[in-house]
């Protein structure tokens, strides 16, 4: 049976910082837009502030959906599933904010997690709801080992190469909203 909570409670937290893997969906105000669903799952990317607040290390890749949708709405929710014997699962609903490796803020958010040469943005969530549901229905899965490509790739583009990729593939969701626009707001 689901429960709704106050906040991230300690033994929310630990299961929350025990997965591997969690989601973020987000979507557009408009009716005709694409709700988006993003997996993420690099250790040590993800960070439980308080009892109402968490973020996550937003690393460049070929779309930024969330970071359009958070900058139009906020609207944002992380789901954590158990796929170990003890199942479980956590939803976190609220508001998001983008902050980018450009904004002054930026330093302090990602001085949470090792540094990244593939980071474009913290994402920091206000938890507004937290709830978790039985989780009956998830297989038993683990974990054979983390995938080392993203971050390699992205450190052997080089800065330049970066802001390249960012430009082609970051500026504009796939709704056409602006997304991560920020390398030329930057410079």
């Amino acid at each position: 049976m689901g429960k709704v909570h106050d906040g991230i409670d300690a033994r929310l937290r630990t299961f929350i910082e025990a997965q591997h893997v969690f989601f973020v969906a987000t979507a557009p105000l408009g009716a005709g837009g694409h709700v988006n669903l993003s997996p993420k799952g690099l250790a040590d990317s993800f960070v439980v502030v308080d009892e109402h607040t968490v973020a996550y290390l937003d690393l460049t890749a070929s779309g930024a959906e969330t970071i359009a949708h958070v900058r139009e709405n906020g609207r944002i929710t992380l789901m954590f599933c158990s796929f170990a014997r003890e199942p479980n699962v956590v939803r976190l609903h609220g508001q998001g904010r983008v902050v980018s490796i450009y904004d002054e803020e930026y330093g302090a958010w990602a001085a949470r997690f090792p540094a990244n040469p593939a980071a474009r943005a913290v994402i920091v969530v206000d938890v507004e709801r937290v709830s978790d549901s039985c989780g009956y229905a998830l297989p038993l899965l683990s974990l054979d080992s983390e995938r080392d490509l993203l971050t390699p790739n992205m450190e052997r583009r080089g800065e330049d190469g970066r802001i390249a990729y960012r430009r082609e593939k970051n500026t504009l969701s796939i709704d056409g909203l602006p997304a991560f626009g920020d390398d030329d707001l930057a410079r």
